[in-house]
């Protein structure tokens, strides 16, 4: 992502809803059926561009802090997910302007660096929000602005929760309810793989551990 007006996006998406602080959920969803993605110490289940990944004390680390990141570098997993709830934790390190995501119901795109998908987006003023990544190319739902520094824990661990079932999608950020979105398009594919994001731009880590799935029918 994505330079484009905040203001301007946010009046145009698409499945708003009414942001309520009081209004939030367990901080950690239910993890019983859950299967691990990432096992901590082997790649094993996912592929990319391994000059941009690497493992350290658990966590995925995409990007580096020695050098700009040329280009959107993804990692994705070999299978593909379709109604779900996605668990893990992440971590932004380095300039304010990293920018980064979870991809999911994603493809990509062949002969290419970039995908094709959903993202549930970190960083800048896109905390929390959807954004869909080379298809439609906006941000789709948003919490509201003034709610990001309330909800975001910069330079420390932060719990992403995302829950597919269907047109359905809730994304929610340490515990907040950031978005809730009903997709309209029936042509928007509903199964594909999930993939960890560094966007490209200043010299940044993003650190993925943790990373469950529950499957639903």
């Amino acid at each position: 992502m994505k330079n484009i007006p905040y203001l301007f996006v946010f009046l145009l998406q698409v499945g708003c809803y009414t942001f309520n602080l009081e209004d939030i959920p367990s901080q950690s969803g239910d993890t019983s059926g859950s299967k691990q993605l990432f096992d901590g110490a082997t790649f094993k289940g996912w592929e990319g561009n391994m000059d941009f990944f690497r493992i350290k004390d658990d966590a995925i680390v995409a990007g580096r802090l020695t050098d700009k990141i040329p280009n959107n570098e993804f990692l994705c997993t070999t299978s593909e997910y379709e109604n779900f709830e996605l668990q893990l934790k992440f971590k932004v390190i380095g300039s304010p302007k990293a920018n980064a995501g979870i991809q999911f119901r994603t493809k990509r795109i062949p002969n290419h660096h970039e995908v094709i998908g959903f993202q549930a987006d970190i960083g800048q003023k896109y905390w929390g929000a959807l954004y869909d990544e080379s298809r439609r190319r906006k941000i789709l739902a948003a919490p509201p602005s003034e709610d990001i520094p309330k909800i975001a824990k910069i330079d420390d661990w932060n719990f992403y929760r995302i829950v597919a079932k269907g047109n359905h999608i809730q994304l929610f950020l340490n515990g907040h309810k950031t978005v809730d979105y009903i997709e309209k398009d029936l042509g928007i594919a509903k199964k594909g793989v999930i993939a960890l994001q560094v966007h490209s731009g200043p010299a940044c880590e993003i650190h993925y551990k943790d990373i469950n799935i529950i499957e639903y029918p």
